[in-house]
């Protein structure tokens, strides 16, 4: 049997995470997360704990004139020293840029952390019969039901007159805080909209594919709106566009 089941996708987790797998394994990882909850969250425990890592990790500096005395015990005679010289200098500075691109490339953007949590949350809203905790298109119905449960008041508006309806509401949890996620309509298709509060400036709104969802996300007035479906992408900043009018 040739099925990619949970056993064959948890023995690739880490290589995919470390975007290691070639491109047809990374494929098939990322087809199965999006299908299997316990996968995705097995997932997101992982990545919450690579990002961790890299960021509590205690650093030890190098003690003052370390590098000084290991020069110094490798240096060789003087007469040597101008071929050594010229013959490994290119080669260090070869494996420095190597490991710079290295490190480039593995180290995600800070955003998309965010992205991806958002991502896996849609997924489990869809197919863990978990999408409202308050249903209703009544916004004073949905903006009351957050009111004790999150520190901050998120905007909630209806925009059935414009043909994104007000489904209602859930608590999340992203980027390791409280999240206020509200869900609407188009068509037959459901819109997350995830929002948290941020200490940073305002950011122009951006677009992006992950897993097949449509993404768009941007920040204004300490908020940060990160819309997930798999609506048309132009659908999608129609109603990012909705959100960040106020209308």
């Amino acid at each position: 049997m040739n099925e990619f089941d949970c056993t064959a996708c948890r023995t690739q987790l880490h290589g995919y995470l470390d975007q290691a797998l070639d491109p047809a394994a990374a494929a098939q990882v990322s087809a199965h997360l999006a299908t299997c909850a316990g996968c995705a969250q097995l997932h997101d425990e992982y990545r919450s704990l690579k990002a961790a890592v890299k960021r509590h990790a205690a650093y030890y500096p190098a003690p003052p004139g370390l590098a000084a005395r290991v020069s110094a015990a490798v240096e060789p005679a003087p007469r040597t020293a101008g071929r050594w010289r010229s013959w490994f200098a290119p080669a260090f500075s070869a494996a420095a840029l190597a490991l710079a691109v290295v490190l480039y490339v593995a180290t995600p953007g800070g955003e998309q952390p965010l992205m991806d949590e958002a991502v896996s949350s849609h997924v489990r809203s869809l197919m863990g019969g978990h999408l409202n905790d308050v249903v209703s298109s009544d916004r004073h119905t949905v903006k009351p039901w957050f009111t004790g449960k999150l520190d901050f008041s998120p905007p909630v508006a209806d925009y059935a007159a414009q043909g994104f309806p007000l489904l209602g509401g859930r608590l999340d949890y992203l980027q390791h805080q409280t999240a206020a996620a509200l869900t609407y309509g188009r068509a037959k298709h459901v819109i997350n909209v995830f929002i948290l509060p941020t200490p940073g400036a305002d950011q122009p709104r951006q677009a992006q594919t992950l897993r097949g969802f449509n993404v768009v996300s941007w920040q204004a007035d300490h908020m940060r709106f990160v819309l997930v479906s798999d609506v048309e992408k132009g659908e999608l900043e129609a109603l990012s566009r909705l959100l960040g009018n106020g209308a």
